[in-house]
């Protein structure tokens, strides 16, 4: 049976924001992509609600250091981490695109895989907040944003994932074929509702937490 959240708790609830960052969401960027952009608008809106509402608020950057001594295969598969052009730490291209900014006082976390849980201590902090739901934003959609409400599912907290407020880009064909943006995107959110989470709009998230209140 398909996960579903019936309401939202928000003083148990946690939103991620995942690799909202100037080298994937500023235009030219070494890894833009343009639908994160388009969807700040929706972002935006649902990181207001949830401050207004007590909601805590984390965000990720996904950076590798300057030595290179943490990108491991990553460093075979996306030239701009191996020369050091993208996610770079210590650059602007690792800070979080400024209209969605940190308030003072909200968690960053640095990440250097695809998951925000993997070698970093995104679980520790919320379970320090007592949070059992998490509701997953950001880009890439299959990548960063999966891994993320994959490892959360299996950590066991309950995962809302928002198909209005993730977003990716598209694939070519490798041998099996290419993908546009919007095809890859509704078949990983289709993925993820059947195995992972309850996908829903940024809007149904908003009703499930005035539910929970």
């Amino acid at each position: 049976m398909p996960q579903q959240i019936e309401s939202i708790d928000p003083a148990r609830t946690v939103l991620i924001v995942v690799d909202m960052e100037n080298d994937f969401v500023k235009l030219g960027a070494s890894f833009e992509v343009p639908a994160g952009r388009e969807m700040l608008p929706r972002l935006k809106k649902l990181i207001t609600f949830c401050r207004a509402h007590g909601i805590d608020i984390i965000y990720t950057t996904h950076t590798h250091r300057p030595d290179g001594t943490d990108m491991g295969r990553f460093a075979d598969i996306y030239p701009a981490i191996a020369d050091g052009s993208g996610l770079k730490d210590g650059t602007e291209g690792i800070e979080i695109y400024p209209e969605i900014a940190p308030e003072p006082g909200e968690i960053i976390i640095k990440k250097h895989r695809y998951s925000a849980f993997f070698g970093t201590d995104l679980d520790i902090i919320l379970r320090g907040l007592n949070t059992d739901t998490v509701i997953i934003t950001g880009v890439t959609t299959e990548n960063c944003c999966h891994a993320t409400a994959r490892d959360a599912m299996f950590h066991d907290y309950k995962v809302a994932f928002l198909s209005d407020c993730t977003a990716t880009l598209a694939y070519p064909d490798l041998g099996y074929g290419g993908l546009s943006g919007e095809e890859l995107h509704r078949s990983s959110l289709i993925a993820l509702a059947f195995s992972t989470a309850h996908v829903m709009t940024a809007d149904d998230c908003i009703a499930k937490v005035m539910s929970g209140e």
